[in-house]
């Protein structure tokens, strides 16, 4: 993790309060611009065509307004999917987007009563499950909104029964680097989120017991016409400024237009590029895994080999 000279690492707290709040008021427009992350969660996705797994019980953990729900339940149309996210509003959007409407048993694994079946509204960082009650746990893009990745995989580690998977993605360091570029021209303070390295990753989830994980990444880049429409989006996704270390006034019109002359440096065949580092890993809880296929199209790289190459490198 890198931060300026005027930046400590307390500054990159995330007020999750604040996180709750952004992404309760962009559910109902968050569909409308969440093309990158369905296309992560897709391509995730397809990398559990290789993996041989019959799941009892999924945890879609920062499932936001459902997609994926979906999309595991078809999968694997035996196992009870649960939802799980910090944004009621969200959630809201998921119930509505559910093939069949929830039921309002509760379930014996939740810890409160605030759940209902196929639901429930929390942080990752305090898992609300009982110990070994879930088979997989799917996570598109959510590692990012948390401040402790070792009490989240703590707690994944937990609630995974033995043999069970972690399904995940994730964005690095170099996620929205013109931007954060950009911003520190303009001002000392914190404006994007701080992105954890793929290897720093893989030893985290082994110091929690997870088998030996298998980690890849790649690099995507979206274009836009101005910096105000990229801008737009960010908001819409519910991607606001909720660091410790932000500007706790409201961002004044001429930050705005330097921040926009900045980002014309970026400027290339007429459109201005946001890039994405995006990482995507599993593991298996325990120490033995189920048989996987391979796959001759897909790269399959023990982290300690991605280290050691860099290493050499």
């Amino acid at each position: 993790m890198t931060t300026s000279h005027n930046q400590g690492l307390d500054d990159f707290l995330l007020d999750k309060k604040r996180v709750r709040s952004s992404f309760d008021l962009a559910a109902d427009s968050y569909d409308k611009v969440a093309i990158l992350q369905r296309e992560i969660g897709h391509r995730m996705a397809q990398r559990m065509d290789l993996i041989r797994i019959e799941p009892q019980r999924i945890l879609d953990a920062g499932a936001g307004t459902g997609s994926f729900c979906r999309l595991l339940s078809q999968r694997y149309p035996q196992s009870q999917v649960i939802a799980l996210d910090i944004s009621h509003a969200m959630l809201k959007i998921a119930r509505q987007h559910a093939a069949a409407p929830a039921t309002r048993r509760w379930l014996p694994f939740l810890r409160t009563k605030y759940f209902k079946q196929g639901y429930a509204c929390g942080d990752i960082e305090q898992l609300p499950l009982i110990d070994n009650s879930v088979d997989l746990i799917f996570s598109n893009l959510t590692l990012q909104w948390c401040n402790d990745l070792e009490q989240v995989f703590a707690g994944f580690r937990r609630i995974l029964r033995p043999n069970g998977l972690l399904m995940f993605s994730t964005f690095g360091p170099d996620t929205l680097m013109e931007l954060r570029k950009c911003w520190s021209k303009i001002d000392h303070f914190t404006h994007i989120n701080t992105f954890i390295d793929m290897h720093d990753i893989g030893d985290a989830l082994m110091r929690h017991g997870f088998a030996e994980p298998v980690m890849d990444v790649e690099r995507i880049t979206l274009t836009y016409k101005d910096i105000n429409t990229l801008m737009r989006d960010l908001k819409m996704l519910g991607a606001h400024n909720v660091t410790a270390g932000r500007r706790q006034t409201l961002t004044g019109k001429g930050r705005i237009k330097a921040l926009g002359e900045a980002y014309e440096y970026y400027r290339n065949e007429g459109v201005l590029p946001a890039s994405y580092e995006v990482v995507y890993g599993h593991a298996w809880a325990g120490t033995h895994r189920p048989h996987e296929h391979d796959s001759a199209h897909e790269a399959r790289i023990p982290l300690s080999q991605l280290r050691n190459r860099s290493q050499q490198e």
